[in-house]
């Protein structure tokens, strides 16, 4: 319905972010074998982080390059495809669950920290994103 509602108003950015989200399920459907029954809502919502991550990445790519226009539009597009993700946790909320997963896993050091990260995400599902966890983790490992 989002979709069609840009083309009515003549949303040229979002139907273009829109089409590429709806080709992203697509695509995954078919690689999945599941165009018939369709992905499941987290599968879905794991894609959408990934393409607005993409975006975000691109974004500091060209602004490295001093392209900040197409930085921009990148992260527009990322912004956009956020919308359709669910909120994600506060860092202090983050930082609760990371300190409560290091008090029962207590870690040896910073090589156990690939544990502390597979629980926090494990606690947190989609409401994170990995690189906050891992950043946050490895800050109060250390």
């Amino acid at each position: 319905s989002d979709l069609k509602a840009a083309m009515l108003t003549g949303d040229k950015t979002r139907v273009s972010v829109l089409n590429m989200i709806k080709s992203a399920i697509l695509n995954e459907e078919i690689a999945k074998g599941a165009r018939d029954t369709g992905l499941p809502d987290d599968a879905v919502l794991l894609l959408l982080q990934k393409e607005a991550k993409k975006r975000v990445d691109a974004a500091e790519l060209y602004k490295k390059a001093g392209d900040e226009d197409r930085a921009a539009v990148e992260l527009s597009e990322s912004e956009l495809i956020s919308q359709y993700l669910p909120e994600q946790l506060s860092d202090s909320r983050l930082e609760e669950i990371v300190v409560e997963q290091i008090a029962l896993i207590q870690p040896g050091g910073i090589k156990d920290m690939g544990r502390v990260i597979g629980a926090v995400k494990a606690k947190t599902g989609q409401l994170a994103d990995g690189g906050r966890i891992a950043q946050m983790v490895k800050q109060k490992i250390t």
